[in-house]
């Protein structure tokens, strides 16, 4: 799909590098396809060494000839990159953003280019094992919608939604959803440690354990419910009724639902300033 195509990355930092790296390994697009603008020399330098893609310090390079321009930037450089990129955008281009919190308003406006899409991605698309929540403008094609679910398919899986307001909720779940994970692995080790296993040993008892129950649950989920997976567990009167007794009567799932709610309610939040703070529209 992307033989005859530019794809340009405006930002090179952990995700736009997960993209690159993504794209390489499964070949969905060939080296001369790429460049990526980066304004560090020691960042430009570690990128070419490792995947040998064209880089520039020049934002507006970048995006001059490209068909796809990925916007993976931290929300704060948003500004810098709209002054630079502007009237470097072809009018048949796709715009990709995985800039969190950054409302396809805001990036349409500042970029002076109605085809964008908005991507919420998370930390285990680093080794392809992601999920992105996506969604478009209504000024984006059926084939660029197919161009940006192809580029996102680098990072693991993806899933489509109509609505923009998902993607705050994708946000609190999927996209913040690691941090709970390695809180709640970091529980179980440091438990482990109290009761007198060694760290190393701990530390592999619970990934294994959690790695092994999220592969059981894939490979059950369409004749299990989870309660019924949980079920087999418990014993009557067994250590894991007790164990559970008492996460629940500690409040475990209000605890992990209210974090998720606050999560959701702080996104909408940097949203809504975000949208206070964007641009007027250039005449």
């Amino acid at each position: 799909m992307f033989e005859q195509r530019k794809i340009a990355f405006i930002g090179s930092g952990v995700m736009g590098e997960a993209m690159i790296a993504g794209l390489l390994r499964q070949g969905m697009a060939p080296l001369s396809s790429l460049i990526a603008a980066e304004p560090r020399s020691e960042r430009i330098d570690e990128l070419h060494a490792q995947y040998g893609i064209k880089m520039t310090t020049e934002n507006a390079e970048a995006a001059d000839q490209a068909d796809v321009i990925v916007l993976s930037v931290k929300p704060q450089s948003l500004s810098k990159v709209f002054s630079s990129v502007r009237g470097h955008i072809q009018p048949h281009a796709l715009v990709l953003s995985i800039v969190a919190g950054a409302p396809i308003s805001k990036i349409a406006d500042g970029l002076g280019h109605a085809a964008v899409v908005r991507s919420m991605p998370n930390t285990p698309a680093q080794i392809g094992e992601g999920i992105t929540v996506w969604t478009a403008a209504p000024a984006v094609t059926e084939q660029q919608q197919q161009m940006a679910r192809r580029i996102l398919q680098a990072l693991g899986e993806e899933v489509f939604v109509e609505d923009e307001n998902y993607l705050d909720m994708a946000t609190a779940l999927s996209g913040t959803g690691p941090a709970y994970v390695f809180m709640f692995m970091e529980a179980m080790v440091d438990a482990g440690v109290h009761l007198g296993f060694h760290r190393s040993v701990s530390e592999r008892l619970v990934a294994q354990t959690v790695r092994g129950s999220v592969d059981y649950y894939m490979k059950k989920k369409n004749v299990a419910h989870l309660a019924a997976m949980r079920n087999q567990v418990t014993s009557p009167a067994g250590t894991t009724a007790a164990a559970l007794y008492y996460l629940e009567k500690a409040g475990f799932r209000t605890a992990i639902s209210r974090a998720i709610w606050a999560a959701y309610e702080r996104s909408q939040e940097l949203g809504k300033d975000a949208k206070s703070q964007s641009p007027e529209p250039h005449s």
